[in-house]
């Protein structure tokens, strides 16, 4: 795993965060979603990861829930 992948998820949640368009804000959450289950996965596989990062990574999943909660009523139908 290369030093900036860490960063990744970091930097599309961060992106998902800060995001005031609430179409792009969808897809930023997803693509943060997605990160981080894919950084999850790679720990899993090799048992590695710090607990903090752990707790980090699951922080921001609950973090983009509380986003997708917030834009829900903005949908249109």
């Amino acid at each position: 795993m290369s030093p900036d992948s860490k960063g990744t998820w970091r930097e599309l949640y961060e992106a998902a965060v800060i995001e005031t368009d609430v179409k792009q804000m969808e897809s930023r959450i997803q693509a943060a979603r997605t990160a981080i289950d894919t950084r999850l996965h790679d720990l899993q596989m090799d048992h590695g990861g710090s607990p903090e990062e752990r707790h980090a990574l699951d922080d921001a999943l609950t973090g983009l829930g509380v986003l997708e909660r917030e834009i829900k009523p903005s949908r249109p139908g």
